[in-house]
């Protein structure tokens, strides 16, 4: 069943004034199991089940979610560049095909200036499917098929090409790796029966050639990043990103929303994990899964970023919510462990959770402290952890870099993460629980 949601834009009273010009507003509609959205300049219609249109003055920042999204954008920005899908011709003679058989894909805006020979590579995310009958839904989305996917993009928050808008990296050479896999770049088998192909780690090591082909080769700076089931993709390939450079070059990994824990859901049971168990299983993943992981844990838990973090070699920086609204959704109070509806309010609404549903997410927030300890002792890696009720914060201009961007401490997430890439500062930030930060732009669902 779908349903909506809407980022709450939370200000202090000194921003009043930047309130009343708050004017911006957007309506996203994604199918629950498809992601299927659709963009167009100055208006939107989505489909899912019912259809309605939703005039807005801006194009929308685009997110990946498992349900019908409604966003409310901080402020007005710019139009975004758009930018055009690349499919990797020469993928198919690799076996590295999405879950149809289809082409892989990325977008890509060239580099000028200083920086011409820097690489920033996004990694899509887009959740995962752990059953047959999920990935053959998959196959006819753009998450399991290149057919589906949009010809153009916009490119904003980490990618925007604008100085004012993402000041460090704007001039670099940007690109969007599509996710088509439906297991984080890191399966390698196929289902004859179902004509399914479990191909991510064969498109991770094409669309990389493709790009170094492309003049990748040359970088004296890149940074790996992605969102979602694309931050988990970043954790697990930043060792081999770093291997593709020379020693010389500064090669750091991005992970947004992507430190995803195998913790205890509401009613006892651990739903992610029994995800992961799936989606490991079915993708042929163990043999591709991090070495080093894999030879003390059960591959499984090799898939949950807990287990990966403080023994990734490569400086990596983690931006994470405490509060992940995907987790909270799907993994902590799932309507599977909620036969009473409970949770109904809470799981949608961060403001209708009574004193225990807080308790206990303040536990969740308390066990995702405990997992970053060790990462967070080694200076070469940065953090970034706020208490947002929210999921993905990089590819949005409005939590990217904004004048009302979420912040700890007066610093936002872009100057965070670029202070720590250009190691201009030592950053590991972690926010105050919830309610104490006044600078979130939470989500809520209707």
């Amino acid at each position: 069943m779908c349903s909506n949601v809407f980022v709450e834009e939370i200000v202090n009273a000194s921003s009043e004034r930047r309130r009343k010009k708050m004017t911006t507003t957007a309506t996203t509609l994604y199918s629950c199991w498809g992601f299927m959205y659709g963009l167009m300049m100055g208006s939107l219609t989505w489909k899912c089940g019912s259809c309605f249109e939703f005039e807005h003055s801006q194009p929308l920042p685009l997110q990946d979610w498992n349900n019908n999204v409604t966003f409310k954008a901080a402020a007005a920005f710019a139009p975004p560049l758009m930018v055009g899908l690349t499919l990797v011709d020469a993928a198919a003679s690799k076996g590295a095909v999405c879950l149809d058989g289809s082409l892989p894909g990325y977008h890509i805006h060239r580099g000028y200036g200083s920086g011409a020979n820097s690489w920033l590579i996004q990694l899509e995310g887009g959740g995962w499917c752990n059953s047959i009958t999920k990935c053959v839904f998959s196959k006819k989305t753009r998450h399991g098929s290149s057919h589906y996917m949009e010809k153009q993009i916009p490119f904003e928050g980490i990618l925007s090409n604008k100085a004012e808008e993402n000041p460090d990296f704007y001039n670099w050479n940007r690109v969007k790796v599509r996710y088509c896999d439906g297991g984080s770049f890191s399966g390698d088998s196929q289902n004859e029966a179902a004509q399914l192909y479990f191909r991510g780690q064969r498109i991770w090591s094409a669309v990389m050639e493709d790009l170094m082909s492309k003049g990748m080769r040359y970088a004296n700076q890149a940074l790996l990043s992605g969102c979602s089931a694309g931050g988990l993709a970043s954790i697990l390939h930043c060792d081999e990103f770093r291997h593709l450079f020379p020693r010389t070059a500064r090669v750091k990994c991005l992970s947004d929303a992507g430190l995803f824990l195998d913790v205890l859901d509401i009613s006892g049971w651990r739903t992610l994990r029994y995800m992961f168990a799936g989606v490991v299983r079915l993708q042929g993943m163990q043999k591709n899964l991090p070495r080093g992981c894999a030879k003390r844990f059960n591959p499984i838990m090799c898939f949950f970023p807990q287990r990966l973090i403080a023994s990734v070699r490569t400086p990596l920086f983690l931006v994470n919510t405490a509060y992940d609204t995907w987790q909270i959704q799907v993994s902590l109070a799932p309507a599977s462990a909620d036969h009473h509806g409970y949770w109904n309010g809470c799981r949608k609404n961060y403001a209708r959770c009574t004193e225990s549903q807080i308790s206990f997410l303040q536990g969740f927030r308390n066990q995702m402290l405990y997992a970053v300890k060790g990462f967070s002792r080694l200076k070469k890696n940065g953090l970034f952890i706020n208490s947002c009720f929210a999921h993905c914060q990089t590819e949005r201009q409005d939590t990217w870099f904004s004048p009302g961007s979420p912040h700890i401490k007066s610093k936002g997430i872009a100057e965070s993460v670029g202070n720590w890439y250009f190691d201009r500062a030592a950053i590991m930030a972690i926010d105050c629980p919830y309610p104490c930060d006044h600078t979130c732009h939470h989500l809520v669902f209707k």
